[in-house]
Order: structure tokens, then C-alpha cells, then sequence
């Protein structure tokens, strides 16, 4: 074994220091590069600059993705478009659920008047009189 190694014989990886943003079209070229026969996840990842795992998540994201439109017939919702949907549901759940107590409340309150009415009716009309 030699005591000395060059330098060249080792791959340098420095992170940034931030993350990158990688746009959907770019995700979806490096993506189908995976695609193609015999191509290595890891060295596709290698030379786009992407770890491996997150282009495994790309790629099982994608297949899933394209998996469910293609069985529903149907274009694929992004996750973004699915939370503001969820944000949707929830205040129009909170929202109905205020018009409902205030139809109660509001039921309640017209009961007790209908009450008072009847009550009110009885005492007022003489005990001899006809209609």
C-alpha cells in the first residue's frame, strides 16, 4: 500500500450553505434521466448535483403522482393546492357551525315568545266569552 495518495483520487463535496430551489421542469428532466435503462439513481443524482435520496423522493413522487391521475383519470393536485383546500374546509366548517348555533339560539328564542304569547292570549280573553 502506498504512503502517499493523491488528492485527485477523492471527490470534494462542499455544501453551500443554503438550500436550492429546483424548478419543476428541472426535477422532472433529472427525473426521467432515472427513467432511462441502465441509468444509476446515484449517479444521475452525482452529476445534477442532487443527493440521492431526494431524487428517490422525486422519482416515488412523480410515479405515485402520475400513478393516481393516470387510475383517476384526472390531473394531480399539488400539495400546496390540497393544504389551501384543507385551510377552505376548515373555516367554512368553523362557519357553519356558528350558523348553526345561532339557528338554535334563535329557535329557542322564538319558542319561549310563542310560549309567552299563548300565555299571554289565555289571560286576556274572559272565561264567559264565545267566539
Amino acid at each position: 500500500m502506498p504512503k502517499h495518495v493523491l488528492m485527485s483520487d477523492y471527490e470534494i463535496i462542499t455544501d453551500g450553505g443554503r438550500r436550492r430551489r429546483w424548478p419543476a421542469a428541472e426535477k422532472l428532466r433529472i427525473v426521467e434521466e432515472t427513467l432511462e435503462d441502465g441509468a444509476s439513481i446515484s449517479v444521475v443524482a452525482r452529476r445534477n448535483g442532487v443527493a440521492p435520496n431526494l431524487l428517490y423522493r422525486w422519482r416515488r413522487l412523480m410515479l405515485d403522482g402520475g400513478a393516481v391521475a393516470v387510475s383517476e383519470d384526472d390531473d394531480v393536485t399539488s400539495n400546496r393546492a390540497v393544504r389551501q383546500m384543507e385551510d377552505r374546509i376548515r373555516e367554512l366548517e368553523r362557519q357553519l357551525g356558528r350558523k348553526t348555533l345561532e339557528v338554535e339560539i334563535l329557535k329557542e328564542a322564538l319558542d319561549k315568545t310563542r310560549s309567552k304569547k299563548r300565555t299571554w292570549l289565555a289571560q286576556s280573553q274572559p272565561k264567559d266569552s264565545f267566539r
